[in-house]
């Protein structure tokens, strides 16, 4: 029986509109009732996921940051690690041949230079927000990670770009269609579940967990129990074929799972599609 069940939350745990539906929070606190312990796994940044931890009312680990950064129920640091100032420095100053608007994360906030208020309907519900600045005048030390925001055919031919430039110096991959983000290497949302469950004295077979984008795919495949949304993205459903693929989060498909997981667990699952 999984002990621990980790969850990305856009495009899994949130709906559409990314807000959390009511089906799938009975489902996350029936969860706790069984002391299974919670884990959110995101890319979203440590403030914002508190103030929506704190609104579901729910004792969870934080991995956020893309697994830059792990926080226990009382948000205390358990891990942080950040990009190296070489790499910070590169990738914040280089002219890449693109449109991408670049943000920067770090403990302090959210950055980013131009604005773009179409991309805050995500963060309705915590009301977190970017900060405008010259993201150049951010010292490289200061830098946890890189994100680079366009149509996902401009962000592959920025992704080749950085690959060559930083020639494996950098964990490089897509959090979303539209998100690119840069991370500190071998960090990652399947690195940090494997220290988070160190921690904790349990083991990866011990974890189940959920995701939808590529950032997902370090979790899923180094846990006992990994299960991809059926709205993931397709390279997401390519790299691990043989996980078993659940229902979309427009019907709250992790909810529908773990209904089942938590009553028959041992009938075969049929997804809702």
């Amino acid at each position: 029986m999984s002990r621990l069940a980790a969850f990305d939350m856009d495009g899994t745990l949130l709906l559409p509109n990314h807000r959390v539906g009511e089906e799938t929070l009975a489902a996350l606190r029936a969860l706790r009732e069984k002391e299974v312990v919670l884990a959110f796994a995101t890319g979203r940044h440590l403030l914002e996921m508190q103030i929506l931890a704190a609104n579901m009312a729910l004792d969870a680990y934080l991995i956020t940051g893309n697994g830059t950064r792990i926080h226990d129920v009382h948000g205390e640091t358990l891990f942080a690690c950040d990009l190296a100032p070489s790499v910070a420095e590169q990738v914040v100053h280089t002219q890449w041949d693109t449109c991408a608007t670049l943000h920067i994360f770090n403990d302090d906030g959210w950055f980013t230079t131009k604005a773009m208020p179409e991309i805050l309907h995500a963060h309705q519900m915590s009301g977190f927000a970017y900060q405008l600045i010259d993201v150049k005048t951010i010292p490289a030390h200061q830098v946890t990670k890189v994100c680079f925001i366009a149509e996902h055919d401009e962000l592959c031919r920025l992704q080749i770009q950085l690959n060559e430039a930083l020639t494996g110096r950098a964990h490089i991959c897509f959090s979303a269609w539209d998100c690119l983000e840069v991370l500190p290497i071998n960090c990652n949302k399947g690195t940090a579940l494997t220290f988070l469950s160190a921690y904790l004295g349990l083991s990866m077979a011990d974890c189940m967990a959920f995701g939808d984008a590529m950032n997902d795919r370090e979790m899923l495949e180094k846990v006992g129990r990994g299960f991809i949304m059926a709205n993931a993205m397709e390279q997401l459903k390519t790299a691990l074929p043989h996980l078993p693929v659940i229902g979309h989060c427009e019907t709250q498909g992790v909810s529908h799972y773990l209904n089942h997981w938590l009553t028959t667990p041992h009938l075969a699952y049929s997804p809702e599609f």
